[in-house]
């Protein structure tokens, strides 16, 4: 080898430590979580509801208020402030520095690689579908973060009367947010159960369940419909 080479070389490995050296390579040990046993969605995943459990599900789900859908007028998604704002006043992960979405693929994800708040590669396996996705950041919307109660839902059946801080908080708070497989949530859109489930017919009883803990805490009503839809998942 040259010195010519040898130096180029150096270089090269002066240059990709320059790029990639405050990347951190971490792994997620924990499994996915039942949402009866996850409250906080601060827990990974959505693990599906055991036949044990389906009785629990189907009390929370019967709580839940009936009210005809409203008008959509009016609905922007600045509604809701900036896109995964780190500022929203009363949920988890919230002021850490880190944006909300990056928050959540490190939620879930596993053989993570960072740099800082970013994930920068990850794999995941989608809960609405199963499929094991090997994701990478210039592949960003292969997975895509999914408000389990849509945020064009909310805004029709009970948001557009909240404060602003309720909003930020609706649509930061980790347990309406799911990393998923991007073309499931776009096929999703903003329906409620009776329009959209997951494709995976396993994890639908989970999928409805946080469903109802979402529009529980937060006070929304759920249309006739997907009341009657929801309660046939964990029937």
């Amino acid at each position: 080898m040259s010195t010519r080479d040898a130096v180029a070389i150096l270089a090269g490995g002066v240059l990709i430590v320059s790029l990639f050296g405050n990347s951190q390579r971490t792994q997620a040990t924990s499994p996915a979580a039942s949402p009866l046993g996850n409250g906080s969605g601060t827990r990974p995943g959505l693990a599906p509801v055991t036949a044990a459990d389906r009785q629990d599900a189907r009390a929370l789900i019967t709580r839940l208020r009936v009210k005809p859908r409203g008008a959509r007028t009016g609905y922007s998604r600045s509604n809701y402030g900036a896109d995964w704002a780190d500022t929203a006043p009363g949920v988890p992960y919230a002021g850490n520095g880190c944006r909300t979405r990056d928050d959540l693929l490190a939620r879930d994800g596993r053989d993570l690689v960072r740099a800082g708040c970013r994930v920068l590669s990850m794999t995941l396996t989608d809960p609405y579908t199963g499929r094991a996705i090997d994701w990478r950041r210039k592949d960003a919307g292969e997975v895509q973060v999914d408000h389990v109660v849509p945020l064009s839902y909310a805004w029709r059946m009970a948001a557009k009367r909240w404060p602003m801080s309720k909003r930020l908080d609706f649509a930061n708070d980790p347990l309406n947010l799911l990393p998923v497989y991007g073309r499931a949530n776009e096929a999703k859109d903003g329906s409620g159960p009776a329009g959209w489930l997951p494709p995976r017919r396993g994890i639908r009883c989970a999928y409805v369940t946080r469903f109802a803990q979402v529009a529980l805490k937060y006070g929304i009503p759920v249309t006739r419909a997907d009341k009657r839809t929801m309660l046939a998942q964990c029937g």
